[in-house]
């Protein structure tokens, strides 16, 4: 049985490249959650939907079964990771991790029905929730992987940034709100309804729905626009040198 859950592991977990049942493995994963992905998309086509209905829901119940079998020998063959080694809590521990509660939450909305009494709309809400699965594809994807470790790298840095941009939203709103509140009452009713206008202005998106039309207003509003571009093209650069930093590390490695 050792032999078995070993062998098992190495299938489900191994990702030096040695394991040719492994890479196999892995690449049917990834084309079941690349199907996934396109048959929540179609079945919000009411036309399509209606011509294959039973198909989708038959390609649920596979896929639900693959994912199912793959997320039970993980919880199995888990122990063999030394962090995860205790027979009980290292398999609850495996269960409340990020990337095992993800595969949980992939299966999850297929089974709450057979145990809960869900609302109509409450279960097609739950059913939007199988979307989820595409972030499996972090394990499997070596360019998912990189984003990761990046993002957990860089996370000091990139909260700071997200804290800068949240106060100067902050700012920039409660500013506007009180420049065009008196003639525009409806469009700049509250700070919190400014904010929208705030993100759209920050972004540089600029959807037009709402808009200052005082001179102070579109003075404010064409210098927080200015600062947005500054702003938002800090996140950019800490990800981008993460990247580089992240590229050369596996380069070194290769070498």
């Amino acid at each position: 049985m050792q032999k078995i859950k070993k062998s098992l592991f190495e299938i489900l977990e191994k990702d030096d490249g040695d394991n040719r049942l492994s890479r196999r493995f892995d690449l049917f994963i990834m084309i079941m959650i690349f199907l996934n992905m396109i048959a929540v998309i179609m079945e919000t086509v009411d036309a399509v939907y209606i011509k294959y209905d039973e198909f989708f829901e038959w390609f649920e119940i596979v896929s639900v079964v693959v994912f199912t079998l793959e997320y039970l020998g993980r919880i199995w063959t888990c122990t063999l990771i030394d962090r995860y080694n205790h027979l009980v809590k290292g398999r609850i521990k495996f269960i409340l991790s990020p990337i095992g509660l993800i595969d949980l939450l992939a299966i999850l909305p297929f089974y709450l029905p057979f145990f809960v009494n869900i609302d109509g709309r409450i279960l097609r809400l739950l059913r939007l929730f199988r979307l989820i699965r595409i972030f499996k594809m972090g394990r499997y994807s070596t360019a998912f992987k990189m984003i990761a470790n990046v993002l957990n790298r860089r996370k000091e840095e990139l909260l700071v940034t997200l804290t800068i941009v949240l106060l100067v939203l902050v700012l920039a709103s409660s500013l506007m709100y009180y420049v065009e509140h008196e003639v525009q009452p409806e469009a700049f009713s509250s700070i919190p309804a400014t904010m929208w206008w705030g993100v759209a202005t920050l972004t540089t998106v600029g959807y037009g729905d709402v808009y200052p039309i005082t001179s102070l207003g579109r003075i404010l509003g064409a210098f927080i626009a200015i600062m947005g571009v500054g702003i938002f093209a800090l996140p950019a650069g800490i990800i981008a040198s993460g990247f580089e930093a992240e590229i050369r590390k596996k380069s070194e490695k290769k070498d």
